[in-house]
């Protein structure tokens, strides 16, 4: 497949989703990436260094993940799209970025695929362990927004979802792959670029001594400016006014980080997404991201096939979690299985959401492999014989 005169690709492409997730930057806008490479998220800033200079793009190799970080964002303010891309070890490297990408407002998007831990762990092999760090890995209060693809198709359509998300909101954006997903390779569909929804940066229309680069609009959020147009450009992870003047004391701080969080909280539900099959009626349910939901099918259409009414709830945002909807699932079915390629992360926030109004039951997996299907499906019976609502005799009954 040709690119057009523009460097786009569009039509059906045959692709893993490491790779899908490179085209989706690129075709949200982003034109610029510092990477440092690691396993298994290499492949997307492998593709980015060679697309890159049929799109006007630039790729530059750091020596580590803090110098990738930071010049990403440096990136951003000097006006570009960017992308930071790294897997579980470099991820922990970047968290004081991640934190000042925050603080600063600073729209950008990091890529984690995810793979076996701690520390080095299983570079090649898959896990989900970093779920909570997207959400508490960098210190203070912050609020990020973090998407779950579960298919190289959706590698490509989240990545411009990331770009759309952290442009609309000016925040950082997570997209929280896994090693599977990254390396699985099927049919991507990649539209014509006149036909996808790109957010535009949002400048502002002040002129220079009038526009302060911190001062939000009603949606709580500031525009921004581009440098070198006369704007004054002050930025620091310090606690600041809406000059972008460091200001330390309480109210400044309290009035700050509670506009930060607001400005994710109360547009909840216009980011968050989920995925629903087989709800309606059902008697359990089955809350599962990423590669982990696909393998909850089997084990749900194995359950299914024993008359028990189990249904699905996948979590494409995993933050902002999607709160009300747990709240209403809970009091609609009799437990919430929850397996994961971790020893229990989100299933925590489940237990949390769901607060007692049902059962919750963890099958957790320390990774390096995913799920075999008989292992959720085992739960699903559990939780189905406790709530005594089997249609039809267990198979170990039979």
């Amino acid at each position: 497949m040709k690119p057009d005169s523009r460097g786009l690709l569009s039509g059906r492409l045959f692709i893993d989703g490491d790779h899908a997730c490179a085209e989706g930057a690129i075709a949200a806008g982003c034109r610029f990436t510092a990477g440092y490479p690691i396993t298994p998220s290499t492949e997307v800033v492998e593709r980015l260094a060679q697309r890159f200079p049929f799109v006007g793009g630039t790729f530059i190799q750091m020596e580590d993940e803090l110098a990738a970080s930071i010049t990403v964002l440096g990136a951003v303010w000097g006006g570009a799209k960017a992308i930071c891309v790294t897997s579980g070890p470099g991820f922990s490297l970047m968290m004081e970025h991640l934190g000042y990408a925050a603080m600063t407002e600073t729209p950008v998007v990091f890529i984690d695929v995810q793979r076996g831990g701690p520390s080095t762990g299983l570079p090649t092999l898959p896990a989900q362990g970093d779920m909570m760090q997207a959400r508490w890995g960098t210190h203070g209060d912050c609020r990020f927004i973090a998407l779950c693809p579960s298919s190289p198709q959706e590698c490509f359509d989240l990545t411009i979802e990331a770009f759309n998300l952290s442009e609309r909101f000016r925040t950082p954006v997570l997209l929280m792959m896994d090693e599977v997903v990254g390396h699985m390779t099927e049919r991507v569909v990649i539209p014509s670029a006149d036909d996808l929804d790109i957010v535009p940066r949002r400048y502002t229309d002040k002129a220079p001594g009038e526009f302060k680069l911190f001062e939000p609009r009603d949606d709580l959020v500031p525009d921004m400016c581009r440098a070198g147009q006369g704007h004054r450009i002050h930025l620091t992870g310090l606690t600041h006014d809406e000059r972008g003047y460091p200001v330390l004391n309480a109210d400044t701080q309290d009035r700050l980080v509670r506009r930060l969080a607001d400005k994710i909280e109360r547009n909840a539900a216009q980011i968050v997404r989920v995925e629903e099959r087989n709800l309606d009626g059902a008697d359990i349910a089955v809350v599962a991201y990423g590669i982990t939901a696909r393998i909850a099918e089997r084990a749900i259409e194995m359950a299914r096939a024993q008359g028990i009414q189990v249904g699905s709830l996948r979590l494409i945002t995993a933050w902002p979690f999607p709160t009300e909807r747990l709240q209403r699932l809970a009091s609609e079915v009799s437990a919430i299985v929850v397996p994961e390629l971790n020893l229990g992360q989100m299933v925590l926030e489940v237990e949390r959401v769901v607060a007692g109004r049902c059962r919750v039951i963890s099958v957790d997996h320390a990774g390096g492999t995913v799920h075999l299907p008989k292992q959720i499906h085992a739960a699903i019976e559990s939780a189905a014989r406790e709530a005594g609502v089997m249609r039809l005799p267990l198979a170990s009954e039979r």
